[in-house]
Parts: C-alpha cells; sequence; structure tokens
C-alpha cells in the first residue's frame, strides 16, 4: 500500500516538473508573453486567470442636501455611479416642521435625519463631505470646497477639489432681504434649523428680560412685542404657531406678563396668503383678527434697527415706526453667492434666477444640473419654436397643412410644450385639433392653413407660461425625476423616449419634467388649518388640522423621524409646550 502511494507521488512530480519546463520554454520563445502563466500552481489548485480591467464609474458630485439632494439621493439605483455629496449640513431637515420647532411644539432632533442614514442601504458608491462649495469650476469639471471645520494646527478651514463627470446644485437658496438696511443684523431667518432654535431661545430670553423689575411698563411692551415679516405660508404658521405658545403655555408660566404681548404680522400686499385661494385668505385674516394677531397690509419695511422697525404705508406713503423684541422676517428667497458667481462664469449673469432648460440641465453647460430654490426651469416658447414645428409637420413641404397632418405631432407638441395644455383647459377644449379648428372656418378635414394661421392659433397659448414655486414639493420631485433619468441614462441613450426635437432630428433623451400639484396647507393656530387640494377643493377647519398631521407624517424622510414627531405632537397635547432655554 505505502509502495502504490510512494509510486503516484513520483509520477504526479514528474508530470509537473516536465509542465513546469515547458511553461518556461514558452515564455523564452514568446519573448515574455506568457509571463502571466509563470506562476504555476501544483495539481489540484485552480490557475489563477489574468487581471481584468475595472471598469471606470462615471462621477456623480451632489451639492446640498435639502429637499431636492436628498430626493434625488433617495431614489439613484445606478451602480455604476460614484457619487459625491458636499454639503455644510450632514443632515436632512424637514423644513415645513421649522415653524414647530421655534415654539417646542416639535424638537429639532425629530425633523432631522443624517444623510449616511439615508445612503448607507444604497448598492452604490457614495460618499459625503461636510464642506462648503465656493467655487464651480466647468473648464477642468472640479468643485472647489472648504471644510466646514477649523483646523486646530492651521487656524483656518481646510480647501480641497472634488472632480466630477455629472454635476448636481442643490444648494437652496437663502432669504431675501431686499437690501433693507438693518435686516441682516438685527432680524431672525427661517430657514434652517439653527434658526428655530435662535428663535426659540429668542423668545423665552424676552420673556426673562421683561420679568426684571427695573423696566417700565412701556419697555415691556416693546420687549414682548413680535413682529412677522411677511404674510406667505411659512411667515403665517409662524405667526399663529407664536400665537399658541404664548397664549397657551408662556402666558401661564408669566401671568403678569400677558397684557403686554402682542404678535403683528406685516405684508405689502393687500392680503395674506395670496397665493390661496380667496376663501382661505379672508378665513385667515378673520381668525388672526379674532386671536389678536394684528395683521398689517399695504405695508412696506424700509429700515430694521435693534429695538424698532420702520414701515412705509403704500397707501399714503406715510413712513411710521413699531418698537418690538423679536422680528423674524420671512419674505421670500435670494441667490446664494457661490450661485451668482457661477452665472456669472456661464454668461446668466444678468438672471435673477440661475435658469435650467425642461430636463432641468443649466443653460450652456450639459453635464451640469441645478434643482430646488437655486434654479428656476426656463420654459421654452411655442412662438419662439412656431417654424420649426411647423416645418416638422409639413413633410410634403407644400407650406400647408391640413388638421390631419398634425396627428403625428401633436402628442410631442404638448408634451414639449406644457403651456399648451393648460390653454386647452382654460378654453375648455378638449384636444389641440379643436384649437386649430376655432381659428378657421370648414370642416375639420378640408380646411388647411398656413404658417400665418397656425401662428394665430397659438398666438395665446404662451401667456399661460408660469414659474415653478419655490416650494419643498416642487425640490423633492425633481430630484426624483433626475434620479430616474440617471437610472436610466444608458437604456435611454440607445432607445429616446422623448418628444421629437422640432429644431433638430431625433427624439429627446428623456421626458421633459413635469410638476404635479398636490395640493397645500396653511395651519392657523388653535388646531386649526386650511387646504388647498387639486380640483379647487378647499378644507378648514380642525378636521383639516388632522389632515395636515398625516399629510406631514407621511412625508417625514424615515421611520424614526416620523415616530419622534407623533411622539412629540402627543407629547405637546399631554403636557404642553416646553419653555426652557436649551
Amino acid at each position: 500500500m505505502r509502495g502504490s502511494y510512494y509510486t503516484f507521488y513520483r509520477k504526479a512530480s514528474t508530470a509537473f516538473h516536465d509542465h513546469h519546463k515547458l511553461i518556461g520554454v514558452c515564455a523564452m520563445i514568446s519573448g515574455g508573453g506568457l509571463v502571466a502563466y509563470s506562476d504555476v500552481r501544483p495539481f489540484g489548485s485552480v490557475y489563477a486567470d489574468a487581471a481584468q480591467p475595472t471598469t471606470k464609474k462615471t462621477k456623480v458630485v451632489v451639492l446640498g442636501t435639502g429637499w431636492a439632494g436628498t430626493s434625488f439621493l433617495k431614489n439613484l439605483k445606478d451602480p455604476s455611479l460614484d457619487v459625491q455629496i458636499i454639503s455644510p449640513c450632514n443632515y436632512f431637515a424637514f423644513t415645513p416642521l421649522l415653524p414647530s420647532v421655534t415654539v417646542g411644539t416639535v424638537e429639532a432632533r425629530s425633523v432631522v435625519e443624517p444623510i449616511r442614514n439615508i445612503v448607507k442601504k444604497k448598492d452604490l458608491d457614495v460618499g459625503f463631505k461636510e464642506a462648503e462649495c465656493f467655487k464651480i469650476d466647468t473648464v477642468n469639471q472640479k468643485v472647489h470646497c472648504k471644510s466646514t471645520q477649523i483646523s486646530n494646527i492651521a487656524g483656518k478651514a481646510e480647501e480641497f477639489t472634488v472632480d466630477y463627470d455629472y454635476l448636481v446644485i442643490a444648494m437652496g437658496a437663502r432669504a431675501n432681504t431686499f437690501n433693507t438696511p438693518g435686516v441682516v443684523e438685527n432680524a431672525h431667518f427661517l430657514k434652517e434649523v439653527e434658526d428655530a432654535l435662535r428663535i426659540r431661545r429668542s423668545i423665552i430670553d424676552c420673556f426673562e428680560r421683561a420679568s426684571l423689575p427695573s423696566l417700565s411698563e412701556e419697555e415691556k411692551k416693546r420687549v414682548l412685542h413680535f413682529v412677522v415679516v411677511g404674510g406667505g405660508p411659512t411667515g403665517v404658521e409662524f405667526a399663529a404657531e407664536l400665537h399658541d405658545f404664548l397664549h397657551e403655555d408662556l402666558s401661564k408660566l408669566y401671568p403678569d406678563l400677558q397684557k403686554y404681548i402682542t404678535v403683528t404680522l406685516l405684508e405689502a400686499s393687500d392680503h395674506i396668503l395670496n397665493m390661496f385661494d380667496k376663501r382661505i385668505t379672508a378665513f385667515a385674516e378673520e381668525k388672526f383678527k379674532r386671536d389678536g394677531i394684528q395683521v398689517k397690509t399695504g405695508s412696506m419695511v424700509v429700515k430694521v434697527t435693534d429695538k424698532a422697525i420702520s414701515l412705509k404705508e403704500r397707501s399714503t406713503g406715510e413712513t411710521r415706526t413699531l418698537p418690538f423684541g423679536m422680528v423674524v422676517w420671512s419674505t421670500g428667497i435670494g441667490t446664494r453667492p457661490v450661485i451668482m458667481d457661477f452665472m456669472k462664469q456661464i454668461g446668466q449673469g444678468n438672471r435673477r434666477v440661475m435658469a435650467t432648460d425642461e430636463w432641468l440641465r443649466v443653460e450652456g453647460v450639459p453635464n451640469v444640473y441645478a434643482l430646488g430654490d437655486c434654479a428656476t426651469i426656463n420654459q421654452r416658447s411655442v412662438m419662439e419654436d412656431i417654424a420649426a414645428i411647423f416645418s416638422k409637420a409639413d413633410k410634403n413641404k407644400t407650406g400647408k397643412l391640413n388638421v390631419e397632418d398634425f396627428s403625428e405631432v401633436i402628442n410631442d407638441i404638448i408634451e414639449r410644450y406644457p403651456q399648451v395644455e393648460l390653454h386647452l383647459k382654460s378654453q375648455k377644449l378638449k384636444s389641440f385639433v379643436q384649437l386649430l379648428q376655432s381659428k378657421h372656418d370648414g370642416s375639420a378635414k378640408q380646411a388647411t392653413m398656413d404658417i400665418e394661421k397656425f401662428k394665430a392659433a397659438l398666438s395665446e397659448v404662451d401667456s399661460k407660461m408660469k414659474s415653478l414655486p419655490p416650494t419643498a414639493q416642487v425640490a423633492a420631485q425633481q430630484g426624483e425625476y433626475l434620479a430616474k433619468c440617471f437610472n436610466r441614462m444608458k437604456e435611454c441613450g440607445e432607445n429616446p423616449e422623448g418628444p421629437l426635437r422640432f429644431r433638430d432630428s431625433g427624439r429627446h433623451r428623456f421626458k421633459p419634467f413635469r410638476y404635479k400639484h398636490l395640493g397645500q396647507f396653511a395651519p392657523l393656530g388653535s388646531d386649526q388649518a386650511a387646504a388647498q387640494l387639486p380640483g379647487d377643493w378647499v378644507s378648514i377647519g380642525h378636521s383639516t388640522q388632522w389632515l395636515w398631521y398625516s399629510v406631514y407624517a407621511s412625508k417625514l424622510v424615515s421611520w424614526r423621524t416620523r415616530f419622534l414627531v407623533i411622539g412629540d405632537w402627543g407629547r405637546r397635547y399631554i403636557f404642553g409646550r416646553d419653555s426652557s432655554r436649551i
């Protein structure tokens, strides 16, 4: 038995050495061409294959972790992407609840979710850097960033650059002060979680200061006068939350100060909540009047000092002064400095907001996308392309068209130019063909039109073009849309799914972005809210507040934040709002 093992071992060893010599000879003959096979292993082992070249991944840099950026990241699935996120905030904040954070109805940690929690389950390479982008270099496809962490050694923030193949700008916007003197120095804003926490501390500080025995009656009235500038949804909701906090919670803790409390809401136009149905506007103004919130419309702020705000009445032109203890500025949004510099670099320096096309591509820079509050879609005008549209339909080049000739391009026209569909709805027309028929006589099939009649038929269409509102709803839908485009980039590159290119040949790779309005809410305090939902359905009252609770809870980014926010709402009903200065 032992001899048979020895014989087998000798034969196997001889075969191995002979095979090794053959490999060496082949390697010498080929001049090293078989070097990959020189690592010969004994029988029973697996031969090593030649190393396969790794596929280079597409680098995508995302600037910002707000609604647009986070929605993009949540819906991104393509594993061939190498994603780098750059933002000074390492979390996503559910901003519609910030007014609730200012008064302790909801805690700050309940409305935020760390970005790393959101992307850690993604089946693609995702990295995050807590830094602020201060320059975008489209020539070299780099973004220049500065860390938010101050180095203890150098005493300054570290700077670095990140390369990109595609850049997604979702940096949001800053508060718009309209260059009003003193606003930046003396007013609070309500854009970030830190803003809400500062407002909360300021409210408590006003009450603690008013409790001091050295203050006069007049000074107590000033310190406890809270002014909200801006009658939009954010300003109205904050004024309502503040009123409830002051009268439901703080007045019980500071009973001697209740008679000095005043809340004033300032709006430059004639009414608050101008973007809502008139029924909601009227109800909100009447409710605020009953609650004791002073609503001053037609009042423009011209100056803010540390103790008073100067107003100019639009009707009379008179200027008067309101003393205050705290002022919150909520009058719209403005462009960030880094975006303004970028706009000058790409030839958009004369614009107020960065412009993109209907595919969210920044105009003039095809591999840079912008979404959310930092950009606006520059919708293409139908009249600008009217000749190209007519020519595309006129395949026989006769200069005249039957209505039937448009059958192949009608859907593309409606998809490419959304204002056409809006115009049809406003005119109560069922189809694009009816729009064309309405501009000439004769039967639908026999009537023909030249370019001039075609222009006349569509002359009013562009009046329906509208800019999208700078809301979380728009930003979230844009992020989801762009992620789907990136997920299907290769597929749609081979089989384009978009409308016809009227100025060029072929089709657009993707369908253009279309915003679907899902309604809007306006919490009005005292557990009442107003809602304007699709179909012009208006709901006002206590039941609408519960609808608001359910919708907002469902829109929170994670189950963790849902449980925390619902718990905060329950705690507030049982124990009231917390008044600690934390």
